[in-house]
């Protein structure tokens, strides 16, 4: 496959999706309806100026219902809850249906238990082959992951399985050690000092 760099701008957006942080915050789309944002997702793959079409329209309804938010899509954004929000915004990035599912902070104004539906999601994404590379500080879900990357102050200080000791030992350190990781009941956890 192509660099992205090398991609055309559509053919990059088919690619990768993004959430940024903060977004369920964003007052801007308030009036636009959570079926029409989660559209917005499918741009990538509709010609100029076209309308949706079946493809587009089963897309966005999967996502809505893989987020729990298909019961609002005749509701107006600003409607809703900064956690209902969010699910909308996660939403439009997956109806993109990228390779590559690119958040920064995803589970911001997610409840615990959307939280866990976020990391159902991921984990069904990357088993039917797709990449999430996701910015979190809530580190009980990051030590969930394939992989994890400790960054502080902007570098990479450790790459590497969720199950190694030298992992944790890196989370420990870039949190002064003010976290300790620990196994319960069955999975990985990091719990204040």
């Amino acid at each position: 496959q192509a660099p992205l760099a090398a991609l055309a701008g559509r053919a990059r957006a088919r690619r990768l999706s993004w959430l940024g942080q903060g977004g369920a915050g964003d007052a801007g789309a308030d009036d636009l309806r959570v079926h029409d944002i989660a559209m917005l997702g499918r741009l990538p793959h509709q010609r100029w100026l076209a309308a949706p079409d079946a493809a587009d329209r089963a897309a966005v309804e999967r996502a809505l219902r893989e987020t729990q938010a298909w019961d609002w899509r005749d509701r107006p954004l600003g409607e809703l809850s900064g956690g209902e929000r969010q699910r909308v915004l996660l939403a439009r990035a997956l109806a993109v249906e990228a390779e590559v599912v690119l958040m920064d902070e995803p589970l911001a104004n997610l409840d615990p238990p959307h939280q866990a539906d976020w990391m159902r999601s991921a984990r069904a994404l990357a088993d039917r082959g797709r990449t999430v590379v996701s910015v979190l500080h809530e580190l009980s879900v990051a030590l969930a992951a394939d992989a994890l990357v400790v960054m502080a102050r902007g570098r990479v200080v450790h790459h590497g399985g969720c199950d190694d000791p030298v992992t944790h030992a890196a989370l420990e350190s870039v949190f002064d050690q003010r976290v300790a990781v620990h196994r319960v009941a069955g999975q990985w956890i990091a719990l204040p000092r």
